[in-house]
Protein backbone atom coordinates (compact mmCIF):
# COMPACT_ATOMS: atom_id res chain seq x y z
CA UNK A 1 0.00 0.00 0.00
CA UNK A 2 1.26 3.45 -0.94
CA UNK A 3 1.29 6.34 1.52
CA UNK A 4 1.21 10.10 1.04
CA UNK A 5 -0.49 11.99 -1.73
CA UNK A 6 -0.14 11.93 -5.48
CA UNK A 7 0.02 15.27 -7.29
CA UNK A 8 0.07 15.90 -11.02
CA UNK A 9 1.42 19.26 -12.13
CA UNK A 10 1.02 20.82 -15.56
CA UNK A 11 3.75 22.88 -17.19
CA UNK A 12 2.40 26.42 -17.34
CA UNK A 13 5.50 28.52 -18.09
CA UNK A 14 9.18 28.37 -18.91
CA UNK A 15 11.47 30.90 -17.29
CA UNK A 16 14.92 31.68 -18.60
CA UNK A 17 17.32 31.97 -15.71
CA UNK A 18 18.84 35.43 -15.55
CA UNK A 19 18.17 36.43 -19.14
CA UNK A 20 20.05 39.66 -18.51
CA UNK A 21 23.25 37.66 -17.92
CA UNK A 22 23.23 36.10 -21.38
CA UNK A 23 25.63 37.93 -23.69
CA UNK A 24 23.91 39.37 -26.76
CA UNK A 25 26.02 37.16 -29.05
CA UNK A 26 24.77 34.02 -27.23
CA UNK A 27 21.06 34.83 -27.08
CA UNK A 28 20.31 33.30 -30.46
CA UNK A 29 21.95 30.02 -29.38
CA UNK A 30 19.81 29.93 -26.23
CA UNK A 31 16.61 30.73 -28.12
CA UNK A 32 17.44 28.13 -30.76
CA UNK A 33 18.07 25.57 -28.00
CA UNK A 34 14.66 26.35 -26.56
CA UNK A 35 13.04 25.99 -29.96
CA UNK A 36 14.47 22.51 -30.53
CA UNK A 37 13.62 21.35 -27.03
CA UNK A 38 16.88 21.72 -25.13
CA UNK A 39 16.59 23.53 -21.83
CA UNK A 40 19.80 25.49 -21.37
CA UNK A 41 19.30 27.68 -18.30
CA UNK A 42 15.52 27.21 -18.37
CA UNK A 43 13.24 26.44 -15.46
CA UNK A 44 9.92 24.76 -16.08
CA UNK A 45 7.16 26.20 -13.90
CA UNK A 46 4.38 23.87 -12.87
CA UNK A 47 0.84 24.34 -11.59
CA UNK A 48 -0.88 21.55 -9.61
CA UNK A 49 -3.88 20.26 -11.57
CA UNK A 50 -4.73 16.90 -9.97
CA UNK A 51 -4.31 15.57 -6.46
CA UNK A 52 -5.44 12.38 -4.79
CA UNK A 53 -4.59 10.18 -1.86
CA UNK A 54 -2.26 7.27 -2.37
CA UNK A 55 -5.18 4.96 -1.56
CA UNK A 56 -7.23 6.46 -4.40
CA UNK A 57 -4.23 6.25 -6.75
CA UNK A 58 -3.97 2.52 -5.99
CA UNK A 59 -7.66 2.24 -6.92
CA UNK A 60 -7.01 4.24 -10.12
CA UNK A 61 -4.22 1.85 -11.10
CA UNK A 62 -6.51 -1.10 -10.41
CA UNK A 63 -8.94 0.24 -13.01
CA UNK A 64 -6.38 -0.62 -15.72
CA UNK A 65 -5.72 -4.22 -16.82
CA UNK A 66 -2.80 -6.04 -15.18
CA UNK A 67 0.22 -6.06 -17.46
CA UNK A 68 -1.14 -3.26 -19.66
CA UNK A 69 1.16 -0.49 -20.84
CA UNK A 70 -1.08 2.30 -19.51
CA UNK A 71 -1.03 0.78 -16.03
CA UNK A 72 2.74 0.25 -16.25
CA UNK A 73 3.26 3.90 -17.21
CA UNK A 74 1.15 5.27 -14.35
CA UNK A 75 2.58 2.75 -11.85
CA UNK A 76 6.02 4.16 -12.61
CA UNK A 77 5.11 7.02 -10.28
CA UNK A 78 5.03 4.59 -7.36
CA UNK A 79 8.23 2.89 -8.44
CA UNK A 80 10.32 5.99 -9.18
CA UNK A 81 8.54 8.68 -7.13
CA UNK A 82 7.62 10.70 -10.21
CA UNK A 83 6.70 10.38 -13.86
CA UNK A 84 6.44 12.65 -16.86
CA UNK A 85 3.47 12.42 -19.17
CA UNK A 86 3.89 14.14 -22.53
CA UNK A 87 2.57 14.02 -26.08
CA UNK A 88 4.21 10.65 -26.67
CA UNK A 89 1.97 9.08 -24.00
CA UNK A 90 -1.47 10.41 -24.95
CA UNK A 91 -2.23 7.77 -27.60
CA UNK A 92 -1.44 5.07 -25.03
CA UNK A 93 -3.30 6.57 -22.08
CA UNK A 94 -6.44 8.15 -23.53
CA UNK A 95 -8.05 4.94 -24.90
CA UNK A 96 -7.14 3.05 -21.71
CA UNK A 97 -8.71 5.82 -19.61
CA UNK A 98 -11.90 5.76 -21.68
CA UNK A 99 -12.23 2.03 -21.06
CA UNK A 100 -11.25 2.17 -17.38
CA UNK A 101 -13.78 4.94 -16.63
CA UNK A 102 -16.65 2.62 -17.55
CA UNK A 103 -15.53 -0.12 -15.15
CA UNK A 104 -14.80 1.68 -11.90
CA UNK A 105 -16.22 3.83 -9.11
CA UNK A 106 -17.55 7.33 -9.73
CA UNK A 107 -14.65 8.84 -7.77
CA UNK A 108 -12.03 7.09 -9.91
CA UNK A 109 -13.97 7.86 -13.10
CA UNK A 110 -14.07 11.57 -12.14
CA UNK A 111 -10.32 11.65 -11.50
CA UNK A 112 -9.64 9.85 -14.77
CA UNK A 113 -11.90 12.33 -16.56
CA UNK A 114 -9.85 15.23 -15.22
CA UNK A 115 -6.63 13.45 -16.15
CA UNK A 116 -7.97 12.84 -19.65
CA UNK A 117 -8.77 16.55 -19.93
CA UNK A 118 -5.12 17.34 -19.24
CA UNK A 119 -4.07 14.80 -21.87
CA UNK A 120 -6.42 16.48 -24.37
CA UNK A 121 -4.72 19.81 -23.59
CA UNK A 122 -1.34 18.20 -24.32
CA UNK A 123 -2.63 17.02 -27.70
CA UNK A 124 -3.69 20.59 -28.49
CA UNK A 125 -0.42 22.14 -27.30
CA UNK A 126 2.45 19.61 -27.40
CA UNK A 127 4.84 21.74 -25.32
CA UNK A 128 2.59 21.14 -22.30
CA UNK A 129 3.36 18.11 -20.20
CA UNK A 130 2.47 16.70 -16.81
CA UNK A 131 4.74 15.79 -13.94
CA UNK A 132 3.31 13.33 -11.44
CA UNK A 133 4.93 13.13 -8.03
CA UNK A 134 4.43 11.19 -4.84
CA UNK A 135 4.55 13.37 -1.74
CA UNK A 136 5.36 12.13 1.72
Amino acid sequence: MTTGDIVFYRLNAKVLERAEDIPEASKQVVYYSLAIGHHIGVFDCFKPVLRCSAVLYDEILSAFPDGGEARRKLAGLLRFGEITVDRSHTALLRPAIAEAKTQTSAEVADWLGEFDGSLAAIEQEPVIYLMGRRTS
